[in-house]
């Protein structure tokens, strides 16, 4: 074992806000509010609804120091189920937030964390919560990079997010370094280490493992403070994990994170962002488009390619999502729910798509999600993107007006465009001096107005 464990706890324990740069402080925010916005717009989907209504029967808690509302719900459950409902519910959303190198996604499970925990810490400054939600990020992070590296299977987000959730409630709870160390080897060895690729081959609710992310994170925080004790986390301590720590505290990584223009799994992105131009520049409708051929990398293919039938189908098929933008010129809620998935204009569409693998773009991933493009049309035309990566992410980052244009997509049908813009507000102030977490609060817990 080694000694990266000191400075992890140093970092996590006892960095300041003041110790993290304005530009980290920022992102944070931009990233809670887009967080914000997909679990407000998954509250009403099917998953959300059992999740919800599942911590409330099998995790509510005896006290009510160690309970929490259900964000846009509440309903009191535990801490660890509050987290897990809305971490699901984010979860089977796939518009939220995310990191090229793991493959994952880390602010699903750290932002519901974080609103649980507020409700036991009355008095958090809104600088701290975005202090204490860096320490989540940058500590699940690592340990998703440090997983991958050392082992063969690929893992969904909830094996490593977990640790990043356990880290921020040692933080806000003011734990010692020997219960964070607890912590994080509960939450490491009860992370759910699931096969991300089945669920791509058989897309279902359990998405990529982050509502129990969340919740072993919080559970292995609380028995971590009760005593409960954990093997030593190998993604901190071995000696493999070391490489991964360095830049702790010199890199930060909550602003390498990427934020998705479409509630889409990423992997089809460039795809569809390939189509977007195209029919954009040529001004196309797709009623001239005779066959659209997609070169991608190798997961991107792997995707769903029959037609969806479910939601969670519907948000892992390049196909369907392709179909989508050409037909309507965007991909939102309502087309990937509902009547969206029996649309027969973008079932037409949907046949006319090959998607191929591309050893070229192949071996740009991870670090990049690349694809190129050609529409053939009707009149025998023929028209190529060339190589596009996917926007949202820091070589193609999307504006600070497309990130609130976004939140308010996704919240003002369910909560209306008041409350929408009371959150909004709420959540880019808390990186003021003096501003207080509570502001925030006052507006995420009740349930929307029928």
């Amino acid at each position: 074992m080694t000694n990266v464990f000191d400075r992890v706890a140093e970092f996590a324990l006892n960095c300041t806000a003041e110790d993290i740069p304005d530009t980290a402080r920022e992102t944070a925010a931009y990233l809670l509010l887009d967080t914000m916005g997909v679990l407000i717009a998954a509250g009403s989907m099917q998953a959300g609804g059992i999740a919800r209504d599942t911590a409330a029967l099998l995790f509510a808690s005896s006290e009510p120091d160690f309970s929490a509302r259900l964000l846009f719900d509440g309903r009191r459950a535990s801490l660890a189920g509050a987290a897990y409902a809305t971490a699901s519910q984010t979860d089977n959303l796939d518009a939220h937030d995310g990191f090229n190198p793991v493959k994952g996604h880390i602010g699903v499970a750290i932002v519901p964390a974080l609103a649980a925990l507020a409700e036991q810490c009355p008095d958090l400054s809104g600088r701290e919560a975005l202090a204490a939600m860096i320490i989540g990020y940058e500590i699940a992070g690592r340990a998703g990079l440090t997983l991958h590296a050392t082992v063969s299977d690929y893992h969904t987000s909830g094996a490593w997010n977990a640790l990043g959730v356990a880290a921020l409630a040692a933080r806000l709870r003011r734990h010692a370094p020997d219960q964070l160390r607890q912590a994080l080897g509960i939450a490491e060895f009860h992370g759910p280490r699931s096969q991300m690729m089945r669920e791509i081959a058989n897309p279902t609710m359990l998405h990529d493992g982050s509502g129990w992310g969340a919740l072993v994170g919080l559970s292995s925080a609380i028995l971590a403070e009760r005593g409960f004790t954990g093997a030593p986390a190998i993604t901190i301590e071995a000696k493999e994990a070391v490489p991964f720590w360095d830049d702790l505290g010199r890199v930060w990584q909550v602003e390498q994170q990427y934020i998705k223009p479409y509630p889409i799994c990423r992997w089809a992105h460039a795809s569809i962002d390939g189509v977007r131009m195209l029919m954009q520049v040529h001004k196309l409708t797709h009623q001239q488009i005779a066959a659209i051929r997609i070169n991608s990398f190798k997961e991107a293919a792997c995707l769903y390619s029959d037609h969806p039938l479910t939601t969670s189908q519907a948000q892992y098929s390049l196909p369907f999502a392709v179909a989508v933008q050409a037909v309507h010129g965007r991909i939102g809620v309502e087309h990937i729910s509902g009547k969206g998935l029996s649309d027969p204009t973008v079932a037409e569409i949907t046949k006319l798509i090959k998607v191929k693998e591309s050893p070229r773009h192949s071996a740009r991933f991870p670090a990049g999600r690349w694809a190129d493009v050609e529409i053939e049309t009707l009149d025998g035309s023929v028209y190529h993107s060339g190589d596009i990566n996917a926007r949202g992410g820091q070589e193609n980052p999307l504006s600070k007006q497309e990130i609130t244009d976004k939140f308010t997509e996704f919240a003002a049908p369910a909560v209306g465009r008041n409350r929408a813009a009371q959150i909004l507000a709420a959540t880019l102030k808390l990186t003021q001096p003096g501003s207080s977490f509570s502001n925030l609060s006052a507006l995420i817990y009740d349930p929307p107005a029928r």
